[in-house]
């Protein structure tokens, strides 16, 4: 009798064991999402990635999403340490100073960047073909030259140009940087307006009004956070604003040449399952996006007397 009770007792248990394993394999995955501050361009990355998970057949998945103030890398660490002490699987970090904080929170669990200007210079990576760490993902870089061939292309008179970013976003200081280099071989001259919170957006626009022909400001999340803000200045004098994403120029920016960030959003996701699948770092070298939107904001354009009439049809008009 104590022998039959015995082996009930672990069939059942190894019943429980194998219950248990299959629920954990439904439920292991976890991961955890740092996103740098809530605006629109990051929003669309986490939610087409998300979307492209669950299409990808992770339907019990579970993402555990937190936005940190900014780029204060003091509270971005902070939630970086809350996923390694709750043993996620995978953090995906949006926008370059979350992928910073979570790279130098961790070296063991898996950090996926999502819109990274520049990885090698915000010393993510060493190498985009191949990563030697723990770290990979997808860099949102744009064509400063194609932004301002489709500036000129609008506003052929401009002579100045104002640079409105964040000198502590290495994403934005590599693109104006770019922008520096390609307006001493086109004779276009610039002033800078650098700012370090959101909160300095306005007076940085208001510093630009009667110095300059047109406004450029890049892939700046601190920026993206005050768009509206700068576009209204910029409408009310009547300077077109030049962007580097399509939501500054559904926040009043006149136009971009720009990265599409649900493709963005999507592509991460299939990064993410490579990982997940087992694939070793090493072998998911960095993506730098090529799909580009070139838009226009029809109200903005006639705010402030620009003509649109005649682009090609590559050219959406918003909204």
């Amino acid at each position: 009798m104590k022998k039959i009770l015995l082996v009930s007792i672990i069939i059942f248990a190894a019943a429980f064991t194998a219950c248990t394993s299959s629920n954990q394999a439904d439920g292991q995955i976890t991961v955890g999402i740092l996103q740098m501050m809530e605006h629109p361009s990051l929003d669309l990355i986490r939610t087409s990635f998300i979307e492209e998970m669950h299409a990808l057949g992770y339907t019990d998945i579970d993402f555990d999403h937190r936005n940190g103030i900014g780029a204060d890398m003091s509270a971005l660490t902070s939630i970086a340490q809350i996923f390694v002490g709750n043993e996620v699987d995978l953090i995906l970090a949006i926008a370059t100073p979350a992928a910073q904080a979570a790279a130098a929170t961790t070296s063991d669990i898996p950090v996926i960047f999502a819109a990274s200007t520049d990885p090698l210079a915000a010393g993510l990576v060493d190498n985009l073909a191949r990563p030697s760490g723990n770290v990979t993902g997808t860099s949102d870089r744009i064509c400063v030259e194609s932004i301002f061939d489709f500036a000129l292309q609008l506003t052929p008179d401009i002579q100045t140009v104002g640079f409105v970013y964040n000198l502590g976003e290495v994403n934005s200081v590599s693109v104006i940087n770019d922008a520096k280099v390609l307006f001493a071989q086109l004779g276009l001259q610039y002033r800078e307006a650098t700012v370090t919170n959101t909160g300095e957006v306005h007076q940085a626009a208001l510093s630009l009004v009667g110095h300059v022909d047109a406004i450029f400001t890049p892939i700046d999340n601190t920026v993206a956070a005050a768009m509206p803000t700068l576009a209204q200045v910029a409408m009310d004098a009547g300077i077109p604003v030049f962007t580097g994403a399509d939501s500054k120029v559904m926040d009043g920016g006149l136009a971009t040449v720009g990265i599409d960030y649900g493709i963005l959003g999507a592509e991460t996701a299939r990064m993410v399952s490579r990982v997940l699948g087992g694939a070793d770092i090493a072998d998911v070298p960095v993506i730098t996006m090529a799909d580009f939107r070139t838009m226009v904001n029809r109200e903005t354009a006639e705010a402030i007397g620009v003509s649109i009439a005649g682009l090609g049809s590559y050219v959406e008009i918003y909204p």
